[in-house]
């Protein structure tokens, strides 16, 4: 997102806000032709091994500098425009969902002339970077959501159109297609994520101004932001900025560890507190939305929340964890298995839920028609009850935090 042109109000600047990365900036009003939507045909991977060009990979030392790893690594990423009509209210603001996290909202949009109602053609700027040399893009899934055009530059500056194959806005990913050849460098999820303190670089298209690149550290891991349940976000110093969403974060082998996805800025520009997607979590949102265009999640049907520690001396545990089912929907698998308000889920499959946002996750991250096995405390009475996952419904698939 670009910032605005006019300063603004001084309560406005003091205000901490938690931003998406996405540049923006609102042009003249035209009517646009939508983007073809029918799903490519996918790949195998023993076919993506066998095209002509490598994965790029690095060693970087630090104390040389990090000329050598961004080289390497450059041409995997790009740059993406997209274009959508967006209303307008009469006021010129932007209009439309006003959300805080809305990359066309209030923290993005800049000021507009005056103009009556309608619809303003919007431009949004952000970045992605190639998964594999036929022409398989990741970048954030508010980047090019709603997007009725979407194009994508290259470091050498060749530009192409690009189609959207499929989105996750539970964890703000999209992949791309472009259907330009079989030669483009590309890059690969680490495999193993990094420590508080390892050195990262980050690539990406700030403020619409190319491909930027900047050095840090990993902040801290497993951080909760409230943009979603989802939420695991690997925390990053590296300098990000609006235009940043969607670009890669590399680890000193060439690595992508994560997806630059929002900052924490009090003046909409970086400092230095920024968080991506991790590797972790990408990787296999990615290979879904390759495989079926979509993501389909685990679903057992309960409504629950965190146990805190009055609730615990009332339940009589010894420690406030767990999730408590406040409602099981009607004929939905927890409600079938014998699950009742004010059970307490406490373990799936052996791993202990510290809370309703973990055991979200835990069972998100399980496949429909999987068998699961919870630890539930009931009446005072711990058990064991073995159910098997529904698929979660569309209208649940990003439910606020």
């Amino acid at each position: 997102m670009t910032q605005d042109r006019q300063s603004p109000a001084p309560d406005r600047q003091a205000r901490r806000r938690l931003t998406l990365t996405t540049s923006v900036a609102a042009i003249a009003l035209v009517a646009l032709g939508a983007v073809g939507s029918q799903l490519p045909v996918f790949t195998s991977a023993a076919a993506r091994a066998a095209t002509a060009a490598p994965a790029v990979t690095a060693n970087a030392n630090p104390s040389s500098g990090f000329a050598d790893l961004i080289a390497s690594v450059r041409p995997a990423v790009v740059s993406v425009k997209v274009q959508l009509e967006q209303p307008v209210s009469m006021n010129g603001n932007g209009g439309g969902n006003m959300l805080p996290f809305n990359p066309f909202g209030p923290f993005g949009m800049p000021n507009t002339p005056r103009m009556p109602q309608g619809n303003q053609r919007v431009v949004g700027e952000g970045s992605g970077f190639f998964i594999s040399s036929d022409g398989t893009i990741v970048t954030a899934n508010h980047v090019v959501d709603h997007a009725q055009k979407v194009q994508i530059t290259t470091s050498d500056g060749k530009t192409y159109a690009a189609r959207v194959i499929g989105t996750d806005p539970g964890t703000d990913i999209a992949v791309l297609k472009v259907d330009a050849g079989n030669n483009f460098s590309y890059v690969k999820f680490a495999d193993k994520m990094p420590r508080v303190g390892d050195w990262v670089v980050a690539i990406g298209n700030p403020f619409g101004l190319g491909n930027t690149a900047t050095a840090g550290i990993v902040s801290a891991t497993g951080r909760n932001i409230n943009m979603s349940t989802y939420d695991n976000y690997l925390q990053i110093d590296a300098p990000i900025n609006r235009g940043n969403s969607g670009g890669p974060t590399f680890d000193m082998q060439g690595h992508v560890v994560g997806i630059n996805d929002a900052i924490f800025t009090p003046s909409g520009g970086s400092v230095g507190i920024g968080f991506d997607v991790p590797s972790s979590i990408a990787r296999t949102i990615v290979a879904q939305i390759e495989k079926s265009g979509h993501v389909t999640r685990g679903w057992i049907g309960v409504q629950v929340q965190d146990v805190t520690q009055p609730i615990a001396d009332s339940l009589g545990m010894k420690q406030a964890e767990g999730a408590l089912v406040a409602t099981p929907e009607p004929g939905g698998p927890a409600a079938k298995a014998g699950i009742h308000p004010g059970d307490v889920i406490t373990a799936v499959n052996g791993s202990t839920v510290k809370d309703s946002r973990a055991l979200a996750q835990e069972i998100a991250g399980l496949l429909p028609g999987s068998s699961v096995k919870l630890d539930v405390l009931s009446n005072g009475h711990a058990k064991t009850i073995t159910l098997t996952l529904g698929d979660m419904p569309s209208k649940q698939q990003n439910p606020p935090a």
